[in-house]
């Protein structure tokens, strides 16, 4: 059926796993450092990628009609970074995804935030309108400010998202018992890459959730920030479906970054 055939165009068939390239973060941050000319800066990233998350303008604007990789669209928003990000909304109509060939749509869940009941209400409807069409939903966990990053609160929002219905959750990993969070949710575990770490450092943490359950990352300013962010992309790549060890990837990221230069 339909959610199976976009399901199996972001994931890869031999391992299981994905590297999605995040690039909506325009979304509510406008043009943050690295997203300023995605033409530019972007577009030459996208065949390394197994999916590219983002926005519909992006998409029509901005990405090749021949681009062949699936879409994950941004499929929330609202509040800008000026204001309560819980206050979101959904942003699109199902019927722009379908127009659109999209393999999944992206909302995100603010579990514990001011608004979390409309987010939650956002996913479920968006879910249902998903599966009138067969396309898959991918459920964000976004945590505010003030909020506990830990293994205990990533439960708790995974398994809120799977319960109700998400077919995909995008989450950040955290060093302790991130292993808890994986196999306590139900649907494939996509790990969030969060703000701009060290190369090594990135690579890493995309290693560690590999081996921990996660089945796959998105990742985005770790890639676009980097200073060399195609030989960065290549890394993580053989990271997530070679599960290469981290230092073995950074030494392929410092070797492909020589040979730009």
């Amino acid at each position: 059926c339909g959610m199976k055939y976009r399901l199996a165009r972001i994931f890869n068939r031999d391992s299981g796993r994905t590297l999605m390239l995040a690039i909506d973060h325009g979304y509510f941050q406008g043009p943050t450092t690295g997203l300023e000319r995605i033409d530019i800066n972007i577009n030459p990233l996208v065949p390394e990628t197994d999916a590219l998350m983002l926005t519909r303008g992006i998409l029509r604007t901005t990405i090749p009609p021949a681009c062949q990789k699936p879409i994950v669209i941004r499929a929330s928003g609202g509040p800008s970074i000026l204001k309560e990000l819980s206050n979101e909304e959904i942003a699109m109509d199902i019927e722009d995804a379908v127009r659109l060939n999209v393999s999944a749509m992206a909302i995100q869940v603010f579990i514990g935030g001011e608004f979390e009941t409309r987010s939650v209400h956002n996913m479920t409807r968006l879910v249902d309108m998903g599966m009138r069409y067969g396309i898959p939903v991918m459920a964000v966990t976004a945590v505010g400010k003030d909020m506990v990053r830990d293994a205990r609160y990533f439960r708790l929002a995974c398994r809120i998202c799977a319960e109700l219905g998400a077919h995909i959750v995008k989450t950040y990993y955290v060093p302790e018992e991130f292993d808890t969070v994986t196999s306590s949710c139900p649907v494939p575990i996509v790990m969030a890459g969060g703000k701009k770490l060290p190369e090594m450092d990135a690579l890493t943490m995309a290693f560690n959730a590999v081996q921990e359950g996660a089945a796959g990352v998105d990742m985005g300013r770790n890639i676009f920030q980097s200073d060399a962010p195609i030989a960065m992309i290549r890394a993580v790549h053989a990271v997530v479906h070679q599960r290469i060890k981290p230092a073995e990837a950074f030494k392929m990221y410092q070797s492909l970054k020589g040979k730009k230069k």
